[in-house]
């Protein structure tokens, strides 16, 4: 599995298991829930940055 792949899987899989809605998890992360859907998708590559607040945002990391 790519890291691409890999990073959308947990971010998906995390979100779900935890009951956050997309735009919630957006809304916190400070994206458009239509970028964090194609995180989702596979469909663009997150900023470390970006990675680090989904690890706040979590309480763990999504690689």
């Amino acid at each position: 599995m790519n890291a691409r792949a890999l990073v959308a899987w947990n971010v998906r899989r995390i979100r779900v298991e935890r009951g956050i809605p997309q735009d919630q998890l957006a809304y916190d992360a400070g994206i458009d829930r239509s970028y964090m859907g194609r995180i989702e998708q596979k469909k663009e590559n997150p900023t470390i940055d970006l990675l680090g607040t989904h690890r706040r945002c979590f309480g763990h990391s999504v690689v």
